[in-house]
């Protein structure tokens, strides 16, 4: 099993001994991360209940969480995933574009080796959650924005370096009248400039090139990567869960090598959890502590800088 935790979506994915994809859900996070990974547990456990998950691996912003709930055998980060499951998509790649919710990344492979990557976890431009409010904005299903930007002929230049000039150029180019299509263009061609001179900059990308994280699904965004880069982009099957993929992959090669899982069972969805911040005003770093219960026992503890609530 293979559990991604981010900000907008909690993923989980199945996977056979050869790395094929069998199960994988998509589920909004919607702020309650531990109780969505509950509810995505309890429906592997109705669907597959009789069968054994072999391991787990854990992965994305809320990856200790997930560990703590289920017992990982790894957690890694989300670059780490993100090529190992494009490495099993395509043992050639050498660019991977992953755009999600809330964050972008691009990662550089050099023989099967991550030699360089990026995040932007600072602008919200080009992510999942801000074309989703433009298309709300314009008044369209996000799913049909790319299709729309496709049957642009005239696309207009919209200022993309920052979430905030790109809204309110595209708000002042409806006002002007220019054609619905030729605007969700621009805004396609916008981001994608910000992407690539922000997390991209400085970076040498090379072919062949895969598009991961939700955004992959827009044709819009992955034809204007394509006529900026002047390279074919590659999307895999399941571009949406890669990060999962790529924990599943780990906790497969993991647990075959240590020979024993620590994973609780998919019964954890029944027990009660209480999550717990706490300040820590011990020194200047000021801590903000996250305290995992279930029922009255501390399972976890972790945030700090020095070990001192560590357990």
């Amino acid at each position: 099993m293979g559990i991604d935790v981010g900000s907008v979506s909690t993923n989980l994915v199945l996977i056979d001994e050869q790395d094929n994809l069998v199960y994988k859900s998509y589920l909004r996070t919607q702020g309650r991360p531990l109780d969505i990974l509950k509810k995505g547990i309890k429906e592997i456990s109705d669907q597959y209940g009789e069968y054994k998950i072999a391991g787990v691996g854990a992965t994305g912003s809320g990856r200790y969480l997930a560990s703590v709930l289920v017992g990982a055998d790894v957690v890694k980060n989300e670059i780490t995933c993100h090529a190992v499951a494009a490495l099993a998509n395509n043992p050639e790649v050498k660019t991977i574009i992953e755009i999600g919710g809330q964050d972008s990344k691009i990662i550089i492979i050099e023989d099967g080796i991550v030699v360089d990557f990026a995040m932007n976890t600072v602008c919200a431009a080009g992510t999942g959650s801000f074309l989703d409010r433009q298309a709300l904005r314009l008044n369209m299903e996000i799913s049909e924005f790319g299709r729309i930007a496709l049957n642009s002929s005239n696309p207009v230049r919209i200022a993309g370096r920052c979430a905030v000039f790109a809204e309110s150029d595209m708000i002042h180019k409806q006002q002007l009248g220019h054609n619905q299509e030729d605007i969700v263009k621009g805004l396609c061609d916008a981001l994608v400039r910000n992407y690539l001179s922000n997390v991209g900059k400085g970076k040498t990308i090379k072919s062949p090139i895969l598009f991961q994280g939700g955004v992959a699904a827009n044709e819009g965004i992955r034809e204007s990567f394509k006529m900026e880069l002047g390279e074919e982009i590659y999307v895999p099957r399941n571009f949406d869960v890669m990060g999962a993929i790529g924990a599943a992959i780990l906790s497969r090669e993991e647990v075959s090598s240590k020979g024993y899982t620590r994973f609780k069972g998919t019964d954890i969805y029944k027990q009660e959890y209480k999550v717990k911040p706490i300040d820590c005003n011990g020194c200047s770093n000021l801590c903000e502590i996250l305290e995992i219960r279930e029922n009255d026992e501390v399972l976890a503890r972790y945030g700090d800088k020095c070990g001192k609530w560590s357990l």
